[in-house]
C-alpha cells in the first residue's frame, strides 16, 4: 500500500507531479473536502471548466445506478484534456461505489468495469476518490491499496499538516485566520488532532463575531507547547546539553507530566546509558537522592528535578557538579 499524508499530497500538487489515483478516507470531513478541492490547482483556473469534473456517488444505491455511475466516471477519466496537460476527476461519497449496499447482477458488472478502470488508469487524468471509512477486507479496497495513494484524513503527521488543518477548520466556520495565528496553534499543539480540535473550538468562541482571527487571539487560548517526543530530555542529557535538557524538562512539566514518569525516564537513562565506568556511582547517588527528596517533600519537585538534570548532564561530560536546592 502506498500511503501519504495530507502534507505530502499538497507538496505533490504544488510541484505539479501528482499520482494517478488517490483515495482520501477518514472521519475528518473538512480536511477531506479541503484536500479534494486543492487538486483543482493542477489545472489552470481558466481551463478548469473543461478539465475538472466532480461526480456525486452518494445516491448510487441500486445496481443500475451503480452501472451508470461507473460508466460516467470512466467516460470522464478517458476524455482527453482540453488545452491542459491533465484532467482531474473527483468522486465524492465514494463509499457508495467502493462498498455498494446491494448485490445484484448489474452491480457485479459495474464493479467488474470499475476494477478494470483501477487496473488500467488514464495517465493524463488524476482520479480522486473521497470516502468515509471502508472495510479493508473488501476486494475493491485491496485493489485500491495496490494501485492508489491512500491518504488518511483523520491523522496528522507534522506541524505543517496541523497548520493546514487549523486553516481549513477556521475557514469552514466562515472566518479567516492570519497565517501566523494558525502557525502558533500548530506549533503549540503539534500534530495532536484532539488538542487542535479543542483549541480551534475555543478560539472560534473567543473570537465570536470577528471576521479575522489574529495572533493575539490565538495566543490567548493556546496552551503550552506540546512535546513532540517524550525522550528529547534523556537524549539531551546523553549529549551533555544541559540547556536543551532543562528546556525539555520544562515542557514536560508544563504539559502536566507526572514527576514519577520523569524520574522513571531518568532512571532508565542512568541504568542503560551510564552503567559503565566511574560515572555510574555518582549518577545513581544523584538519582536516589532526588527520589528520596521527592518522597519526603524536601524541596520543590520542579527544582529537585532541574538539579538532577544538571547533575546528570555534568556527569555525561565527565564532571558531576553538586547543585544546591532551596529548602
Amino acid at each position: 500500500m502506498l500511503s501519504a499524508t495530507s502534507g505530502a499530497v499538497r507538496t505533490q500538487i504544488a510541484a505539479g507531479r501528482p499520482d494517478t489515483l488517490y483515495l482520501l478516507q477518514g472521519a475528518d470531513e473538512v480536511e477531506k473536502a479541503a484536500l479534494a478541492h486543492e487538486f483543482e490547482a493542477l489545472v489552470e483556473e481558466g481551463l478548469r471548466a473543461f478539465n475538472v469534473e466532480r461526480v456525486q456517488a452518494g445516491d448510487w444505491t441500486t445496481g443500475d445506478r451503480l452501472g451508470s455511475g461507473v460508466a460516467a466516471i470512466e467516460s470522464a477519466v478517458r476524455t482527453l484534456p482540453m488545452m491542459a496537460p491533465r484532467r482531474v476527476v473527483i468522486v465524492l461519497h465514494a463509499e457508495a461505489l467502493l462498498a455498494p449496499r446491494r448485490e445484484s447482477e448489474a452491480a457485479a458488472r459495474a464493479l467488474e468495469a470499475f476494477e478494470g478502470l483501477l487496473q488500467r488508469p488514464e495517465p493524463q487524468t488524476v482520479l480522486v476518490f473521497v470516502a468515509a471509512a471502508i472495510d479493508k477486507r473488501l476486494r475493491v479496497y485491496k485493489l485500491l491499496a495496490k494501485h492508489a495513494t491512500i491518504v488518511d484524513c483523520g491523522a496528522l503527521a507534522s506541524v505543517e499538516d496541523a497548520e493546514h488543518w487549523v486553516k481549513n477548520q477556521v475557514a469552514a466556520a466562515g472566518v479567516q485566520i492570519e497565517p501566523a495565528a494558525a502557525r502558533l496553534l500548530a506549533q503549540r499543539a503539534g500534530p495532536d488532532i484532539v488538542r487542535l480540535r479543542s483549541d480551534v473550538g475555543r478560539l472560534l468562541l473567543y473570537a465570536l463575531g470577528q471576521k479575522t482571527i489574529g495572533v493575539g487571539e490565538a495566543r490567548e487560548i493556546a496552551g503550552p507547547t506540546a512535546l513532540q517526543d517524550d525522550w528529547e530530555m534523556p537524549n539531551a542529557i546523553e549529549a551533555g546539553n544541559s540547556a536543551e535538557a532543562l528546556r525539555q524538562l520544562a515542557l514536560m512539566l508544563d504539559a502536566g507530566a507526572p514527576f514519577e514518569k520523569i524520574l522513571g525516564q531518568l532512571g532508565w537513562l542512568v541504568r542503560t546509558k551510564m552503567s559503565r565506568g566511574d560515572r555510574v556511582r555518582p549518577a545513581v547517588e544523584a538519582l536516589f537522592r532526588t527520589d528520596l527528596d521527592l518522597k519526603r517533600s524536601a524541596g520543590e519537585p520542579r527544582v529537585l528535578l532541574e538539579r538532577l538534570v544538571v547533575e546528570l548532564c555534568g556527569n555525561r561530560r565527565g564532571a558531576l557538579p553538586r547543585v544546591g536546592v532551596r529548602r
